[in-house]
């Protein structure tokens, strides 16, 4: 009868931490949440579209799968597939952040005639240091640093000058994320994580910079535990960048043996997490520091923030189970000698 009352308690007190513990629940939506007021409409500002009437010129073409014209001199109609490289989405580039530029204001004067001349395919794309260089209204956003950190990554060392800024993000359709309280993380997560995909899991933009196969992403990350998890998560970047601290993104990828991998990077206290993915969100709360609940806005960082009762009460019941079967093992001895 006393072995079984023994073996309640013990029951009991590792059971104790788990029975005090209240979860706290994620907010998956509050990102999405925040950006609509009372009435449930949108608090962006209304947008005054000043180009839409010049820019469709050019995507009432540039908008559609299929063309028609009509060569000089000629009665017949001609109908083509436009090159798929070659189509705007229109609603994309009008909901991203150049979605108030002229058509011409990156690509030549020239185009605006058609048939457009042969040459002009070779006309190089702006880089991003050719507008926001040396401009104060840009300055919060470090572009010049950006290019330093990009040309040191292995990107740049492997293509040099071909691999642009364009190579990661398209002109028409690129937007804030990281730097957008507004926004849900799980949503910039996917978006930033698409921008590395839609070279490494797809072949054919892949070999445009190398003859090399193309990695299986799903195998070359077979050791990572919980595999599905981690990939909704985190950003590819997280493990495969230099975290820079004067940079809201890192943009110095390392080669694949620099890769992070261990678990404690960003489980821990100080998670490398905390100066990258939600360094915007936490910028207020201290650079490497969570809120003391251990959750930012979403996911929860196992490892990041330690509950001092749980701790006691563990080590407390790691104790008592300690000293129950020194206990019990001591009285077996002397009870088999008597």
């Amino acid at each position: 009868m006393k072995k079984k009352r023994v073996i309640l308690l013990l029951a009991l007190l590792l059971l104790l931490p788990f029975i005090l513990y209240t979860p706290v629940s994620v907010r998956a939506q509050e990102g999405q949440a925040a950006r609509k007021d009372s009435t449930g409409k949108d608090k962006h500002k209304e947008r005054v579209y000043t180009n839409k009437t010049e820019n469709n010129v050019c995507l009432k073409c540039h908008s559609k799968t299929h063309i028609e014209y009509m060569a000089e001199g000629a009665t017949k109609v001609y109908k083509q597939k436009m090159f798929s490289e070659c189509i705007i989405d229109t609603n994309l580039f009008y909901n991203a952040n150049h979605w108030n530029f002229k058509c011409t204001d990156c690509h030549s004067d020239e185009y605006s005639t058609f048939p457009h001349k042969g040459e002009l395919r070779f006309e190089e794309k702006p880089g991003c240091l050719d507008c926001h260089a040396g401009d104060p209204q840009y300055a919060q956003f470090n572009f010049e640093k950006i290019d330093e950190e990009f040309k040191k990554s292995i990107h740049f060392q492997r293509q040099g000058g071909s691999f642009s800024c364009w190579a990661c993000h398209d002109g028409h359709y690129y937007k804030i994320n990281a730097r957008n309280r507004q926004e849900n993380i799980l949503a910039a997560i996917e978006y930033d994580n698409n921008i590395c995909l839609s070279c490494h899991a797809n072949i054919q933009k892949y070999q445009l910079i190398t003859n090399k196969v193309n990695p299986n992403i799903l195998q070359k990350h077979e050791w990572l535990p919980n595999q599905p998890n981690h990939f909704k998560h985190v950003r590819c970047i997280e493990c495969h960048a230099q975290v820079n601290d004067s940079l809201m993104v890192a943009h110095n990828i390392q080669p694949k043996s620099k890769a992070v991998k261990k678990c404690a990077e960003c489980h821990s206290g100080n998670s490398r997490l905390m100066a990258s993915l939600y360094k915007y969100q936490l910028e207020n709360q201290g650079k490497y520091s969570l809120p003391e609940s251990g959750f930012t806005n979403e996911p929860v960082i196992i490892g990041g923030k330690r509950n001092g009762l749980l701790k006691l009460l563990g080590n407390i019941a790691l104790l008592l189970t300690i000293v129950v079967v020194v206990i019990h093992s001591t009285l077996r001895i002397v009870s088999k000698k008597n």
